[in-house]
């Protein structure tokens, strides 16, 4: 990242340099790069890719075997809201 630094000047006041730095700070764009990596996600693994697949095969076979017993209808009634 870049580092991004500010002397303060004779006779200048706090405020005067705190608006100087966020100047500086935006004109780098650094604000924007590290909001942008703020809810990135990373990429998953193979092995977890696999665990989350099987995972959903499994509550399709269960859910299909339900339906075939009778137990729960062939629509998704029971789960829209009213």
């Amino acid at each position: 990242m870049i580092n991004v630094e500010i002397q303060r000047n004779n006779n200048e006041s706090a405020p005067n340099v705190l608006k100087r730095f966020t100047k500086r700070v935006q004109g780098a764009g650094i604000l924007n790069k590290v909001r942008s990596l703020r809810y990135a996600e990373r990429t998953k693994s193979p092995y977890v890719k696999k665990k989350q697949t099987l995972k959903a095969i499994r509550r399709k076979t269960d859910r299909d075997l339900q339906v075939k017993l009778g137990k729960i209808s062939e629509g998704r009634e029971e789960f829209k809201k009213r």
